[in-house]
């Protein structure tokens, strides 16, 4: 039982507390981002050290995303059943010490559960980041919140590349993993001093306010009880999680093996004019031997950041649209379907456009309609779940991660079985690599067509 809801004057204008757990959750997705995406472009100092092969960096790659969604489900559950706030602080503080521990590796195993056991403290990060959503924000303050915590996400993750270049410019790649983890315990700290899972709890929240998110209050309540039948039955479940299956397959090669492509994909990098003016400028402002590794990092950088950009355009334009009178259903469909049609053909595009700077754009558009689906996936997941959002949001990333665990280690193997050694030099097949991807992301096409993304698991279980 809750108690009554404090009456709020008339003339009083609400408190805008909610809009700094947006803030909270947009510094978490950058760190989160920051920590994940690390490893892909240390990765030719970490095989170099350890002597790893393409097929074991991509089975490292791939433990991460195998653990990462194994501990979906359990970690959203938890959120519901324990709230958002105990459930986050601990994730953060569990992920931040093995992004320190994958500097102390010393084996390919250990590697290798290192990012196992760091994958299994991310997972609880978005699931529980979306339950307090459902707690904190109006329904139609959800999609915004969805795509500014999103782009901040992609953001991080597309300044990493050029962030871990500059790092272990001075420190090495096991001290720059351990750099890195102190964001986390930073964040920890600040946010279980402010952060409450009831609104009614915090200070900062005054009666109008409170009148605001008064139909989220059955959400507030910490349960167990998740309807799994209802859950695993419903047709529209298996093909949200199916999209996101789809979408993270194609995703996953920006923040795994984009670093890898772009130094063995046979395209000089100054080989585009801009480039090469760039570099000749930045001659005596940073050291000769750093120039070309700095403009691929930015270039990796580029997907992620046109990503980015695809989540506020998603979320601005299809709230718009809903205010306008559009279905939400609708909105939410067409903007999946042209989302994944999108980023399957322009991916292909990209590895056939032979200019450097102008196929990493293709893809960077590619990335851009990747993200225009992720606002409505997550706000469905809200939609859907009600107070069951922790649990619901964390079945869909779990089967997405699923896709984000068999796409780097796909990549792998088939780098290892069509790699071509001549005395000119290592040729990889990449073309297929690009083409498995811009298939799956058609498939995910597909699943939008017949979605549900709006009705509620309990207003299904009480209409059978």
């Amino acid at each position: 039982m809750f108690p009554a809801m404090p009456s709020s004057d008339p003339g009083q204008l609400p408190t805008r507390t909610r809009n700094k757990v947006i803030g909270f959750a947009i510094v978490l997705a950058v760190i989160q981002y920051i920590d994940r995406v690390a490893i892909s472009q240390a990765k030719g100092d970490i095989a170099r050290d350890m002597s790893f092969t393409d097929a074991q960096m991509g089975a490292i790659f791939a433990a991460f995303g195998l653990s990462y969604a194994l501990f979906e489900i359990p970690t959203g559950w938890l959120g519901d059943k324990i709230g958002a706030r105990k459930v986050l602080v601990r994730v953060v503080l569990w992920w931040s010490f093995f992004t320190a521990a994958t500097g102390w590796a010393w084996s390919y195993t250990s590697m290798w559960i290192m990012r196992f056991l760091f994958g299994a403290g991310e997972a609880g990060c978005f699931p529980n980041l979306t339950k307090a959503f459902s707690t904190w924000l109006p329904k139609n303050e959800r999609t915004r919140a969805q795509s500014l915590m999103w782009m901040g996400a992609r953001w991080g993750g597309a300044f990493t590349p050029l962030l871990v270049v500059t790092v272990m410019a001075f420190v090495s790649w096991r001290m720059a993993f351990q750099i890195f983890a102190v964001l986390g315990v930073v964040w920890a700290i600040i946010f279980w001093c402010w952060f409450r899972d009831n609104p009614r709890d915090h200070k900062g929240v005054n009666a109008a306010e409170l009148e605001l998110l008064k139909e989220n209050e059955h959400n507030v309540e910490s349960h167990g009880n998740v309807p799994w039948r209802q859950l695993v039955t419903r047709p529209s479940m298996w093909l949200l999680w199916g999209q996101y299956f789809c979408l993270s397959y194609g995703w996953y090669f920006f923040v795994t093996w984009l670093p890898d492509y772009l130094n063995t994909n046979g395209r000089p990098i100054l080989s585009n004019q801009f480039l090469s003016w760039l570099a000749v400028q930045m001659e005596g402002t940073i050291r000769a031997d750093l120039i070309q590794p700095v403009l691929k990092a930015v270039l990796a950088g580029v997907p992620l950041f046109f990503g980015g950009f695809g989540s506020l355009a998603a979320g601005l334009i299809s709230s718009r649209l809903i205010a306008r009178g559009s279905g939400v259903k609708t909105v939410r469909r067409s903007f999946g379907v042209i989302g994944f049609t999108g980023a399957s053909g322009l991916l292909m595009l990209s590895f056939y456009i032979q200019d450097p700077l102008l196929a990493m754009l293709a893809m960077g558009m590619a990335s851009f309609c990747n993200d225009l689906t992720m606002p409505g996936s997550w706000s469905a997941c809200m939609d859907i779940g009600g107070k069951y959002a922790g649990t619901v949001s964390g079945s869909m990333n779990m089967m997405g991660n699923f896709g984000g665990m068999a796409g780097p280690l796909v990549v792998g193997y088939v780098l290892a079985a069509t790699t071509l050694s001549t005395a000119t030099g290592t040729t990889k097949n990449w073309e297929l690599v690009f083409a498995i991807s811009s298939v799956i992301y058609f498939l995910g096409a597909l699943c939008w067509l017949a979605i549900d993304p709006v009705t509620p698991l309990e207003e299904e279980s009480k209409n059978r």
